[in-house]
């Protein structure tokens, strides 16, 4: 290709680029416009009127290309060579549509403009019979999908994963969590506005055991039982702050919970299943919820936020 074709080859493509570039976007807000007051049969009579002069503004683009694009040598080969690119260009726009509806990154709503005309530049050079032209709009069309389909996912997956887990850091002093009672798992890790939530249930599904930890900031100054007893219920405060909570049930059955004070926040423990010992135990073993236990919560989806 002559430097005197490669510059008219360049300008034909720029040209493309850039009428499409503002046109497309446009055609897609008159088309949004029109569906959001009207409805969809309201976006019709858009359609009717903006493919046609889509096209036909394509094909006047296609005008200084004459001797370098073979298809749009006449004017009747100029409006096939223009529905083409056209019908191209957007498939390649209503990709990108569905990349960027997935939360693939497209940067700045300028810049989604800039790439707008992309596909139909692109879809352009492929009819340009030049070797070196064509290899161009292979290499931009791979870098596209590589982008679309997999880099662009993947980062935006890593984004929502850095956000999510900023989200249960927010209140990092409260999340705290105790080794797991034998025979038991968590099954179910709950992160609140002021509260850490953890549920341990039994692995064996022929028996029921279920221990609740709640982290949360002190709800009295110093530890102390309610001044006022409930029936069945009774409340002791040892020496070293540890608030021992017995619930009686009509049934015979009872309820433990201990209440421990842990740097600035307040740990409780409860079970009808385990004993003291075991409840006492897991206050013993708390610690920050380290990062790896986090990912893991979130990985086997045992882990939610409540706002």
């Amino acid at each position: 290709m002559t430097s005197g074709r490669g510059a008219l080859t360049a300008l034909h493509l720029l040209l493309v680029w850039a009428l499409t570039a503002v046109a497309v976007p446009t055609l897609g807000f008159g088309l949004l416009v029109s569906a959001w007051s009207g409805g969809a049969g309201a976006a019709v009579p858009v359609l009717v009127v903006g493919v046609p002069l889509m096209v036909g503004l394509l094909a006047t683009a296609g005008l200084p290309a004459r001797t370098v694009v073979p298809l749009c040598g006449s004017a009747r080969q100029r409006f096939g060579w223009a529905a083409l690119v056209f019908v191209l260009g957007t498939l390649g726009v209503l990709a990108g549509l569905a990349a960027y509806g997935g939360g693939v990154d497209l940067g700045s709503a300028t810049t989604r403009i800039v790439l707008t005309g992309m596909p139909y530049a692109v879809a352009a050079a492929f009819f340009v019979p030049s070797r070196w032209v064509r290899l161009g709009a292979v290499a931009a069309l791979g870098v596209a999908v590589a982008y679309g389909g997999f880099v662009g996912p993947a980062r935006s997956e890593h984004r929502r994963h850095e956000a999510e887990v900023a989200w249960y850091q927010e209140h990092a002093e409260l999340l705290y969590l105790g080794a797991v009672p034998p025979g038991m798992e968590v099954s179910r890790a709950e992160v609140g506005p002021a509260y850490f939530g953890v549920d341990y249930r039994t692995v064996r599904q022929d028996a029921s055991a279920y221990v609740s930890l709640s982290v949360r900031p002190p709800l009295t100054p110093t530890p102390r039982c309610p001044k006022f007893a409930e029936e069945g219920v009774t409340c002791t405060v040892d020496a070293h702050g540890e608030v021992r909570t017995v619930r009686e049930f009509p049934y015979g059955g009872r309820a433990v919970t201990l209440t421990r004070r842990h740097g600035g926040a307040e740990a409780e423990v409860t079970s009808q299943t385990v004993d003291e010992s075991g409840l006492r135990r897991l206050l013993d073993t708390l610690h920050p919820l380290s990062d790896a236990e986090l990912e893991e919560l979130m990985r086997d989806k045992k882990i939610d936020h409540r706002t």
